[in-house]
């Protein structure tokens, strides 16, 4: 289901790992849907959104890339019913998600876009054991299109290729998928909030980070954590492969509500650096 900002590289992993497999595949281009909302959207309020390529705000950007997200949902559920009848079938499929541990508990998702599904059979598992997991398969299971797909930059591709701009998923969220890992399991299994995440990561990578460094990190990731936490509340039900598990609401009953600031915890960050520094002095 791709649209204009789909590059030909990804069209084709897609089309080969389907042969490969052995399945049924569909390559679909969902433009028509994706200007359809767009001009619902304008004919309402008389104001069109651009992409921040083209002039557009920060707000504007995100929700013409959401567009496209939801949309590939939706379509999906479709073809769940629908696929079936057309292949002189009865019955209906279930619809499998993506998007893995990480990027859930990080928020680095579009709520009811590719994520959503009746099962995510990805949802528990790392990128880092993701990308192993790709590895394996295309050198034990006859797949070598995965060693492609490893290759790949991870990239939404959902602004626009023309402009130049090169959407990776690393540099938007503004932390490897490895330190993504590491935030993740210190936050979900040992229960770390700010200061203690920080106090263990300081010792952890003292050797490659300045403690201002350290503390930076820890603080986006808590920005960004507590922002999209509501996620966590319809986040699809996932396969699980370890206790570093996405499925908040029904194993974490911490609250998705929170003071993004962290006034307290921050200022306390801040004073542990300076105790750090003036020790190293």
């Amino acid at each position: 289901m791709g649209t204009k900002n789909s590059s030909v590289d990804t069209r084709d992993r897609a089309i080969q790992l389907a042969k490969e497999v052995g399945c049924t595949h569909y390559s679909v281009n969902i433009d028509k849907m994706v200007a359809a909302v767009e001009e619902t959207f304008a004919d309402m309020t008389g104001m069109k959104p651009k992409f921040s390529a083209h002039g557009g705000s920060f707000g504007e950007n995100i929700a013409l890339q959401n567009i496209q997200a939801r949309l590939r949902m939706v379509f999906s559920y479709m073809q769940a019913q629908l696929l079936p009848w057309v292949e002189g079938g009865v019955g209906s499929l279930l619809v499998l998600s993506s998007g893995n541990v990480d990027e859930a508990l990080r928020g680095y998702l579009t709520k009811y876009d590719c994520s959503s599904g009746d099962l995510n059979p990805i949802g528990a598992i790392s990128k880092v054991d993701l990308k192993a997991f790709l590895h394996w398969g295309a050198t034990n299971l006859g797949y070598p299109s995965l060693a492609d797909v490893l290759r790949a930059p991870p990239t939404a591709e959902l602004v626009p290729i023309e402009s130049g701009e090169v959407q990776l998923d690393e540099v938007e969220m503004g932390m490897t998928y490895e330190e993504l890992g590491i935030f993740g399991r210190l936050r979900k299994l040992h229960r770390c909030g700010p200061v203690s995440m920080f106090r263990s990561l300081v010792e952890e990578w003292k050797h490659t980070m300045s403690v201002e460094k350290v503390a930076e990190k820890v603080k986006h990731f808590f920005k960004y954590y507590s922002i999209n936490r509501h996620k966590m509340t319809t986040i699809t039900p996932s396969y699980h492969a370890e206790n570093y598990s996405p499925d908040d609401n029904r194993f974490d009953l911490r609250q998705f509500l929170y003071n993004i600031s962290w006034p307290w915890q921050f200022r306390a960050i801040d004073n542990l650096v300076e105790q750090f520094k003036q020790k190293q002095n």
